[in-house]
């Protein structure tokens, strides 16, 4: 009886566990790279969740069919540090268009030309989310960046810690949300490849692996317009505890001169 009285208790346990959830609103891989010193940039993130989960944990909204907009502006302030924010909005299922919150964030990299082909960086966040889309509210992400690139290809890992400070998750401590990348290069004008994404859920106390999240979106990248970003993937969740399909695009772009341009400037003076 006693052994049956603690297999209850741990099924129950399991069972109220809330399923793991990775940020909607921004889905993509850093990269290590930075706006140079003193340019401004833009991007649009635009994802829809055209088959998702129909249950989340109370108060917030399940994805299912939700859209979601977030604008991204950004500022080099030297050649190995950027800053930027993000002012995010939901297009509801039933048609109704919300606030979904704010971030700021700190990003620190490797200055340009420091290894032929190996870039590190450091992304800090802070975010204040209405609690319909996180309710937890205050929260913070550490991302790591490692990546490699040659002229074929880009290879990318950015190991997510996510901590959670106020709310019913605050007392779980920090959850591990690996991201991560591999492309090719075809004809120096698009990069194809894998992305992945994933929560794992708390570092001390991992969920079991049907309510983690993961998911592998087929992507490509437009890299032959200097300073200009396009990025757009299908995604597909592998385990219970994701969204089932989602679409997602990123338009952006960097106000920056190019080498001539300096040179040509330097010339007239």
């Amino acid at each position: 009886m006693k052994a049956l009285a603690a297999a209850i208790a741990l099924a129950l346990a399991l069972v109220s566990r809330n399923a793991a959830a990775i940020d909607p609103f921004e889905i993509q891989v850093y990269d290590a790279t930075a706006n140079a010193p003193g340019a401004p940039g833009l991007e649009l993130h635009v994802n829809r969740v055209f088959s998702g989960l129909t249950t989340a944990a109370s108060p917030e909204l399940p994805q299912n069919h939700q859209s979601h907009f977030t604008l991204e502006p950004s500022l080099g302030i030297t050649p190995f540090w950027e800053i930027g924010g993000y002012f995010e909005t939901t297009l509801r299922g039933d048609g109704t268009f919300d606030y979904a919150g704010v971030k700021l964030r700190s990003k620190f990299v490797t200055p340009p030309h420091w290894q032929p082909h190996l870039r590190l960086g450091l992304n800090l966040e802070v975010s204040l989310l209405p609690t319909t889309y996180d309710r937890d509210r205050w929260g913070s992400e550490i991302r790591p960046i490692v990546a490699w690139e040659n002229e074929r290809w880009l290879l990318v890992v950015n190991p997510i810690v996510d901590l959670s400070y106020t709310g019913p998750d605050a007392s779980a401590g920090p959850t591990f949300q690996p991201a991560g990348m591999a492309k090719v290069k075809i004809a120096d004008t698009v990069a194809v490849g894998l992305e992945y994404y994933a929560d794992f859920g708390p570092i001390a106390d991992p969920l079991p692996l049907r309510q983690e999240a993961h998911y592998i979106y087929e992507a490509a990248d437009l890299i032959s317009v200097p300073h200009f970003e396009l990025n757009a993937g299908v995604g597909e969740g592998l385990t219970a505890g994701s969204n089932a399909f989602v679409a997602k695009m990123i338009v952006g772009y960097v106000w920056e001169r190019d080498a001539h341009d300096e040179v040509r400037a330097v010339s007239t003076r």
